[in-house]
């Protein structure tokens, strides 16, 4: 029993001193020094971003490299830009309709009778309401869109991690803000008219999510400046 005492001991001490020697004299709980998830995640969003603008500079190089003499004709050229358009990869002008979404107040309660006290959940924005405004806007005739600062174009996915939107490599906090080009009263229209908006309001009115509707005139899209390259799957042989 002795030898067994002993022998849990000395296992012990070779625990403290592995974590003290890889903690380097640190507190791995709460040292400031450690980077968390969170600022790594930040971290990597702003890279993205940097690699963004880089990006769309060296593609404006590229395309005016080739205007240069591209042995094109001006038809060619006329069907390349309706093409690109319509891609999403050059900016886009028109009369817009913004769309602002964000969580409660973390003190919520129900503002109506009949409701239950507000869940964690209840107090969010998450994934599927700005789905649902991306969708209906799309519905309502918007010829482009963009989210926060980033155009979506046919591959985009608009994701939420906990709190957070992930779009296209970088990471957002709320308020989030979603712009369309097109008819504004049509866009209006198509909100109103989505159930799943519908359901959304319900949340607004009672538990106090935000929601802002506003004309903003003429406005700008930028041009999606990510890659364009396709990624799918292939059945196995």
């Amino acid at each position: 029993m002795r030898a067994l005492t002993a022998a849990v001991f000395a296992l012990a001490g070779l625990i403290f001193f592995t974590s003290f020697d890889t903690a380097k004299g640190t507190n791995i709980r709460t040292d400031d020094s450690l980077l968390k998830l969170s600022d790594l995640i930040q971290e990597r969003s702003r890279d993205n971003g940097r690699l963004d603008e880089a990006n769309a500079a060296l593609r404006d190089d590229i395309e005016s490299l080739a205007e240069r003499d591209d042995g094109s004709t001006s038809a060619e050229d006329d069907r390349l830009a309706a093409l690109e358009e319509r891609a999403g990869t050059q900016e886009l002008k028109g009369e817009a309709l913004s769309v602002t979404l964000d969580d409660a107040p973390p003190d919520a309660t129900a503002k109506l009778p009949g409701y239950p006290e507000p869940e964690p959940d209840y107090l969010v924005i998450h994934q599927q309401d700005l789905q649902a405004v991306v969708n209906a806007l799309w519905q309502g005739g918007a010829q482009g869109i963009k989210v926060m600062d980033q155009r979506l174009i046919s591959t985009s996915a608009v994701r939420c991690v906990g709190n957070t939107l992930i779009l296209q490599g970088r990471v957002y906090s709320p308020p989030y803000k979603i712009t369309a080009v097109g008819d504004p009263g049509k866009l209006k229209k198509a909100l109103s008219a989505s159930p799943a908006i519908q359901n959304y309001m319900v949340y607004v009115n009672v538990y106090g999510l935000g929601w802002k509707v506003e004309e903003d005139g003429k406005a700008t899209l930028p041009g999606y400046s990510g890659t364009v390259d396709l990624h799918y799957a292939e059945p196995a042989p």
